[in-house]
């Protein structure tokens, strides 16, 4: 057991490395290393004692699902690779887009294909720093019963302390829940964004932080064999208004990154209150026994009874609705596919995006310029050369975009989960997918129409260097 928990910690800081941390900070102060340090000895030890004691069905559950995806998507990698891919070859024909797909029998595919169904909802997006922190500051001010956050990182910084404080008081009237991802929020927390003040002196635990003197409940949500994360990010209030997608809590989010949340009301808020209870559930003490009681009791229904059609899609053990849904996404549209996405290396999406692309759709693929992790920024220059090989237009947005949005054919797909391993198949995530069309063309309006507008198109094949290559296999197999 010692050697494999060796591997699978090695394989957990690669992980973390791949999420969505800030470059190390030279300046970590002794006190600050130890702290760390203290703490990742601690989730060594859930991870390979408490968790096959209290989450025994889970952890077992986890790693049979990480051998069979992790198998699977080699052999597949394997077929595309030496196969698929090498078909395609050719001239790649003009843009001739036809009709879009038909969207209710798209949705009917959905069913089949996802085993998921569509709940009523309303979702208004809420873009960058300023439109979604503001209005989530507002919610958590103006709560009356409860404010349960889900996220992978609450950060150390001063944007997070403040809002760590204001939960702190809050608290002291309604019920206030934080769970976070314990390894994704311990590299985060020993890390600083370049922005960060000089004077600002980080928490050493904002665990600690956020309980101290205050009725804030906090928990680290369990990884078992220190691989599996909990990538979602969910804030729910009075168990009525969600917010949904890929902004953790921090100053990169608040400031500095272009990123995108939705605000959520309406019946399918109770699904995602169900969800989050589930997974507090199971990060508690009782841990599985926790969790199915709390699965037993079932959904409540406290949410308005308004809205549209909006699908709740997620990647789960044994279970990837998010990757099922978008490959059939990208095999049904038949005039247009755009996706913003900072890390994008999975080969079935691009062998299907080429496909789509070589029937005459106009696809088109928007990256960061600057990314923030030099494996997955590597990676992506060999993506980048792949899309254009098979005439898919790519656009640099300028600087970092942490959005993880797409439209097929007024079919839209937005939140947590990027176009990796780890997301579609390894990790826990959570978007949400409609064919609203004044919800499909908001997004268009807000998010990508403006972005393409600012990004500049990559016309020429990218330079691509050994360290890229193998950048790129060991993003496949390991994120």
């Amino acid at each position: 057991m010692g050697i494999s928990y060796k591997a699978s910690t090695l394989v957990a800081i690669i992980t973390l490395a791949a999420g969505c941390a800030a470059a190390p900070a030279p300046g970590d102060t002794f006190a600050r290393k130890a702290s760390g340090a203290g703490q990742a000895t601690w989730l060594y030890a859930r991870a390979a004692y408490e968790n096959p004691v209290n989450r025994p069905v889970s952890s077992a559950a986890a790693l049979g699902s990480y051998a069979l995806k992790s198998t699977g998507g080699l052999l597949r990698r394997i077929v595309i690779g030496t196969a698929q891919m090498p078909v395609l070859d050719g001239p790649v024909a003009d843009i001739n887009p036809a009709d879009p797909m038909d969207l209710d029998e798209f949705e009917k595919t959905l069913d089949r294909v996802t085993g998921t169904r569509r709940d009523l909802g309303r979702i208004r997006f809420l873009v960058d720093g300023d439109e979604y922190f503001d209005r989530l500051m507002e919610s958590i001010e103006h709560a009356e019963k409860s404010i349960d956050i889900r996220t992978f990182i609450f950060d150390n910084d001063d944007f997070a302390v403040t809002v760590a404080d204001e939960l702190k008081r809050r608290a002291e009237n309604v019920r206030v829940r934080v769970m976070v991802d314990s390894l994704g929020n311990l590299l985060a927390t020993q890390s600083d964004p370049d922005s960060l003040p000089d004077d600002h002196r980080p928490p050493l635990s904002m665990h600690r932080y956020m309980e101290q003197a205050s009725d804030v409940r906090v928990r680290k949500v369990a990884n078992p064999w220190m691989i599996i994360s909990d990538h979602t990010k969910t804030t729910i209030i009075d168990e009525k208004i969600a917010f949904v997608g890929g902004m953790n809590i921090g100053r990169e989010y608040r400031y500095d990154w272009h990123d995108l949340m939705m605000e959520v009301t309406g019946p399918v808020v109770d699904q995602l209150q169900f969800e989050s209870d589930k997974a507090w559930a199971r990060g508690g003490l009782l841990g599985d026994v926790a969790n199915a009681f709390r699965f037993l009791l079932g959904k409540k229904k406290h949410a308005d009874h308004d809205g549209y059609p909006v699908r709740i899609l997620q990647t789960r053990n044994f279970d990837s609705d998010i990757h099922k849904a978008q490959i059939a996404a990208i095999q049904n549209a038949q005039s247009h596919i755009i996706i913003e996405n900072a890390y994008f290396s999975d080969d079935r999406t691009i062998y299907e995006l080429a496909k789509a692309r070589r029937r005459g759709v106009d696809v088109r693929v928007i990256i960061p310029s600057a990314g923030n992790h030099g494996a997955l920024n590597a990676s992506n220059r060999v993506t980048v050369n792949k899309l254009l090989e098979h005439g898919i237009r790519v656009y640099e947005y300028p600087g970092m975009s942490h959005v993880k949005a797409a439209i097929y054919d007024g079919w839209i797909c937005v939140g947590s989960a990027n176009f990796d391993k780890l997301s579609l198949k390894v990790n826990k995530e959570l978007n949400l997918a409609t064919s609203d069309p004044q919800t499909v063309a908001a997004l268009l309006d807000r998010v990508f129409i403006p972005d393409l507008t600012i990004s500049r198109e990559i016309v020429e094949p990218v330079p691509v260097d050994l360290i890229a290559y193998l950048s790129e296999i060991a993003v496949d197999e390991l994120l």
